[in-house]
């Protein structure tokens, strides 16, 4: 995230926001419901696709290999398990370390936390996560606080600390557990 932006996520109180406009600082772009559907759709739609392919290969090996019926239901419960830990992995990684995913990124929009910043630490964005199915249990109503909230914060968002802005256009390796700045030759 650029440095311009963790200060400007902090001028969304009252009293900082008057500091911020001194300073020449814009207030963040806050991003709505639709904007970040869409980000979950392309997101849901590439772990789906990893999960079919590998599913296919483990089905594959499966079939040649004699599996006593006895079995099945551990199996059963091992890829649903697998799964469970890809979509969790998925989500807590790319919000951890660059505070978008491949979705986000796609519709230009990042996770921050909404004092500094920053991008979640794995545990805030763990917390998010959960949060995120805490929402959408109830026919999705925790996540209608988005369409009202100021910061556009919904449940999963006001657990965790976390805003969703708009991401500015810079190469994503400036986030916390980004590479050193040498290209390869």
């Amino acid at each position: 995230m650029s440095h311009a932006v963790g200060p400007a996520v902090r001028a969304v109180t009252p009293e900082h926001s008057a500091a911020s406009e001194q300073a020449g600082l814009a207030e963040p772009s806050y991003q709505g419901l639709v904007t970040r559907g869409i980000a979950f759709a392309i997101d849901a739609a590439i772990i789906n696709l990893v999960s079919i392919t590998v599913a296919a290969g483990v089905s594959l090996v499966l079939s040649v290999l004699h599996i006593p019926n006895s079995l099945e239901p551990v199996l059963i419960v091992l890829c649903a398990a697998a799964y469970a830990l890809w979509w969790v992995g998925y989500f807590v990684t790319f919000w951890a370390s660059m505070g978008e995913t491949p979705g986000n990124r796609l519709m230009r929009i990042r996770v921050c936390m909404a004092d500094t910043g920053e991008p979640p630490r794995p545990l805030r964005a763990l917390v998010r996560l959960g949060a995120l199915v805490l929402a959408v249990i109830p026919l999705f109503a925790g996540l209608l606080p988005i369409l009202v909230d100021p910061r556009r914060r919904g449940l999963q968002d006001m657990l965790a600390g976390t805003v969703v802005v708009a991401a500015p256009d810079v190469p994503p390796a400036t986030g916390r557990y980004a590479l050193s700045g040498r290209r390869s030759p």
